[in-house]
């Protein structure tokens, strides 16, 4: 497939960022059905390339609102990437799903994949709906957000459990006091616990 092998020279080139990866994503969309963009998605998968496993995941991303097995592939394949900077692609997919499916319609699916048994699906939710207070519902709902997001405050996975931390603090920029009042409450005998509430506290707890 040509378009395939253009995509994976043309990506090669790009070493920091990820906005030419979009493009080449936003190209193949408009200029492909939805059938014809997946296939090149799932033939970017396949590359040793990484960057090309990135735009093939934004590809999918496109469409996960719309096509269900477009949703599944980024859940159960692309989350088993060992790449890092596919998995940060995979985040940006997914709160791509939750915008064009709408937040609150979306929750059913943002609570499977907090649940899941694979880290990088969890933490693509953690990670991908940050600021979560800055995305509609959750600006109105901030303590579901709190809720959900603390839910994994001793998850097995550091990885997680950072990125758990950190969009923590990020809401306790504006909702301290949500923030406060959750981890007062939380149990700080696991060495888990204690990073995330070290994460989450960083900024209020220098408040009085």
């Amino acid at each position: 497939m040509g378009i395939v092998a253009d995509i994976v020279a043309r990506s090669q080139k790009t070493e920091h960022g990820f906005n030419d990866l979009q493009l080449s994503a936003d190209e193949v969309v408009s200029a492909n059905d939805r059938a014809a963009a997946s296939e090149i998605a799932l033939a970017l998968l396949d590359s040793q390339v990484h960057q090309a496993r990135c735009v093939g995941t934004f590809i999918l991303g496109h469409f996960a609102a719309s096509d269900p097995d477009a949703l599944h592939i980024l859940k159960d394949r692309v989350s088993q990437d060992s790449d890092w900077r596919v998995q940060e692609i995979l985040a940006k997919a997914f709160d791509r799903f939750c915008h064009d499916t709408g937040y609150e319609a979306a929750l059913p699916v943002i609570r499977e994949w907090l649940s899941a048994t694979v880290a990088n699906t969890r933490r693509a939710v953690t990670e991908g709906l940050r600021i979560w207070t800055g995305r509609p519902y959750f600006r109105d709902h901030p303590g579901e957000a709190i809720a959900l997001l603390s839910a994994l405050r001793d998850d097995e996975s550091e990885y997680v459990r950072k990125s758990v931390g950190n969009a923590l603090r990020d809401i306790s920029k504006k909702h301290p006091d949500l923030v406060r009042q959750e981890v007062r409450s939380w149990d700080l005998t696991t060495r888990g616990v204690q990073q995330v509430h070290k994460l989450a506290t960083r900024i209020i707890g220098e408040m009085p």
